[in-house]
Order: C-alpha cells, then sequence, then structure tokens
C-alpha cells in the first residue's frame, strides 16, 4: 500500500492457487518420477535430513516441498497410512 494525495492505494499480486499438502506431495512424486529417482527414498531422504537437494527443481517440486513443514509431511504420510489400514 502506498499514500497518494491522502488517498490508500492498493496492489496485489495475484495469490496462486494454496496446494493442499496432498497435492503437494503428488506433485513432487510425480517431478521425482519423471526425472527418474526414486521418489520415495528421495522424499525420506528430504524428511530425515532437511536437506532441499534431496527434492528435484523440476516443475517445481523443490520450493513446494519447502512450503510445508517436514513434521506436517509426516503427520500427513501417518493420518494416510492409518486412514488406508482402519478404512477411514
Amino acid at each position: 500500500m502506498r499514500e497518494t494525495d491522502g488517498q490508500t492505494q492498493q496492489f496485489s499480486l495475484g495469490r496462486e492457487h494454496a496446494l493442499t499438502i496432498p497435492e503437494i506431495i503428488s506433485t513432487v512424486y510425480q517431478a521425482m518420477s519423471e526425472k527418474g529417482y526414486d521418489p520415495i527414498n528421495q522424499i525420506v531422504g528430504y524428511i530425515i535430513s532437511g536437506d532441499p537437494t534431496y527434492i528435484t527443481s523440476y516443475h517445481n517440486a523443490r520450493y513446494l516441498i519447502q512450503r510445508v513443514e517436514r513434521d506436517e509431511l509426516l503427520e500427513e504420510f501417518v493420518r494416510y497410512y492409518i486412514s488406508q489400514k482402519e478404512g477411514v
């Protein structure tokens, strides 16, 4: 915002579509697969180490996964696993 002649003008960049954690995981998985990496091993390496170089920058996968806290990624994986086992 800036003031001009006592009037406040607003400038806004369009917000990008807010992806859900499952959408981010899926996008990262697909990008890793397309680049020929083992997505499971690479994502686990990222979660354990916090080193973003485990994730390719292809299709903005590295940027996307860094938007989510690693503990939130783990929560999502556990939640999904339990829901599959329990049929919830």
